[in-house]
C-alpha cells in the first residue's frame, strides 16, 4: 500500500472514530489528537492485543486528561493497527507518556512492533450523537 493510501486510510479511520468524542469535552481547538499506525509481528499479535487493551483501559479510567483512545485493526491485515487518541492538552499527552501503565505497555510491546507511524492531527470538526 502506498504511503498516500496509508495516510488516507488513517484519515478515514480518524473521521469515523470522531463520533465517540463528546461535546461536553473541550472545544476542538483545546484538544490534542494523535493518530498512530503500528505494524505488529503477527506471531505476537495476541500478546500485543492483551497488553494494549490493558493500557488503554487504565489510561481512560485513571487519567482525566485522556478523553478517548480507539484502536482498530485492518480486516485484511489484522497485524496493522490504527490508533486514534484525544487528550485535553499537550500537558495531558505528556503526562500520559509518563504513567506507570504506559511505561509497562511500552516495555512489554516494544519488541512486538515492527513499524510505527505517528501523525499529529488538527481537529477540524468533532461531532457525535
Amino acid at each position: 500500500m502506498k504511503v498516500s493510501s496509508r495516510l488516507l486510510l488513517a484519515a478515514n479511520v480518524a473521521g469515523l472514530l470522531f463520533w465517540g468524542y463528546a461535546f461536553s469535552k473541550p472545544t476542538p481547538n483545546d484538544v490534542v489528537v494523535r493518530i498512530a499506525q503500528l505494524d505488529i509481528d503477527p506471531a505476537s499479535l495476541d500478546a500485543y492485543t492483551r497488553a494494549v487493551r490493558e493500557e488503554m483501559r487504565d489510561a481512560v479510567r485513571l487519567e482525566p486528561g485522556v478523553l478517548a483512545i480507539y484502536a482498530v485493526a485492518e480486516k485484511e491485515n489484522p497485524a496493522r493497527l490504527h490508533f486514534f487518541e484525544i487528550y485535553t492538552s499537550e500537558a495531558a499527552y505528556a503526562s500520559h507518556r509518563e504513567t506507570p501503565h504506559f511505561r509497562k505497555y511500552l516495555a512489554a510491546t516494544q519488541p512486538m512492533i515492527r513499524d510505527r507511524k505517528l501523525i499529529e492531527a488538527t481537529p477540524v470538526q468533532m461531532s457525535d450523537k
